[in-house]
């Protein structure tokens, strides 16, 4: 793969900040404080990546993200 490739993501920038956030197992509202946007800013996010993804809820973005590589349990 090369270094371009592996630097293209599925994720915006956002996008990934946020669900790094919902799987440390932070609420909406904590997310929105710690980046300083609104809760439907934050649920937008949500909402687009999980579009995106073709998934149905918040849970299965985070199997697929993990499964695609786009998020880590660190």
């Amino acid at each position: 793969m090369t270094g371009e490739m592996k630097n293209r993501s599925l994720l915006t920038a956002r996008e990934r900040e946020i669900f790094h956030l919902l799987v440390d197992d932070h609420t909406t509202k904590e997310i929105a404080g710690r980046l300083g946007i609104s809760e439907k800013t934050v649920r937008n996010h949500i909402s687009n990546t999980i579009q995106k993804l073709g998934v149905s809820g918040r849970a299965q973005a985070i199997v697929e993200l993990l499964r695609l590589g786009e998020l880590s349990l660190n």
